[in-house]
């Protein structure tokens, strides 16, 4: 009779380990489309003049012809079973060489990350030993810098200045990280206190603190907003012609939030023209642009409310659609359409 009832306890286990995996996997690959997006991409910039090429996540390059500035540089694409077993990582040289050589990045004068998670920061030592770009940021960014051997002569951490590269002023504005945690914490919150060296565990790398980038040229105003927090009045006097705007999490976030938060980026900056971005699986291989499964993130919902916002109180505001690898340019005459 017990090997019956065991051999029942075993069945039904089975039955529901195997519909579990099915839920999972139908979840996993139920993802929203960059197709949905009625919205052209940003217009091409002429050569010479001020351009922004987003590269995956929340990397973007900034380039006005003479000058570079990386934010993030993010290539290396550890592995979901690495991140969710906790393995040591490292950086992906073979990546990291190609996105160099293809997106021309020779004239680098700094990498500034958003913050110091792992999609965000994990490369920036690799780039700027290739490049003797200085790196721009937090304490745990400089550590991570320097746990990859960078010379501290290369290594800046923010203090509330503005900064100048080539043309380029650079202000670093304190801001939250979006509060996508389990019930409104930070993933991965923290700092890192002593130099990191790699390979180490995707949790090793700590949040640190999150910026907002502002980087201003005689050509344009670009915002960088990297996550989806933000601090009221932390903008007041920025005028941008660009926002590069996270929307990862603002579907579980909820409209009210998003709004927002829209309002803070968007419209205290009476930004010319948006584009999302971090709303990309960054398991996947650098380069492939494959939206993050619904049931984490859903871009088309953020879309969405992204393009009600535009209508309630940003009529001149345009929406560009992401488009990789693409040098869109910062700043458009008021006469001209995309």
């Amino acid at each position: 009779m017990w090997k019956r009832r065991a051999r029942r306890v075993v069945i039904v286990a089975a039955i529901a380990v195997a519909a579990a995996a099915l839920v999972v996997a139908l979840l996993w690959h139920d993802r929203p489309s960059l197709a949905s997006l009625a919205w052209a991409p940003g217009p091409e910039a002429v050569d010479g003049g001020l351009a922004a090429t987003w590269l995956g996540v929340t990397t973007v390059l900034v380039d006005d012809g003479e000058t570079q500035i990386l934010i993030d540089g993010f290539f290396s694409r550890p592995s979901l079973a690495e991140g969710l077993l906790r393995r040591p990582v490292d950086n992906d040289a073979a990546t990291i060489n190609y996105a160099l050589h293809e997106y021309g990045i020779r004239r680098l004068a700094a990498i500034i990350p958003v913050h110091s998670h792992f999609d965000h920061a994990m490369d920036i030592g690799a780039v700027a030993r290739r490049s003797k770009a200085s790196v721009l940021g937090t304490e745990s960014t400089a550590n991570i810098a320097r746990g990859a051997g960078v010379p501290e002569d290369q290594v800046i951490v923010a203090d509330g200045e503005t900064y100048e590269f080539g043309q380029f002023s650079v202000r670093l504005v304190p801001t939250r990280h979006g509060p996508i945690g389990w019930r409104g914490s930070v993933p991965l919150d923290g700092t890192i206190d002593e130099p990191l060296t790699l390979p180490a565990p995707l949790q090793s790398m700590r949040l640190g603190a999150a910026l907002s980038i502002v980087i201003e040229h005689p050509q344009g105003t670009i915002l960088v907003q990297g996550s989806s927090g933000f601090v009221a009045g932390a903008l007041e006097g920025v005028q941008a012609d660009l926002v590069l705007l996270c929307s990862y999490g603002l579907s579980s976030l909820g409209r009210d939030y998003a709004q927002d938060y829209w309002q803070e980026m968007v419209t205290t900056t009476g930004a010319s023209a948006v584009m999302p971005m971090h709303f990309d699986d960054f398991t996947r291989p650098f380069g492939e642009v494959v939206p993050f499964p619904r049931v984490l993130d859903d871009i088309e919902q953020a879309a969405a409310w992204f393009e009600s916002f535009r209508d309630t109180w940003d009529l001149d505001t345009r929406l560009y659609k992401p488009a990789f690898g693409r040098r869109i340019a910062v700043y458009v005459p008021p006469s001209s359409t995309t």
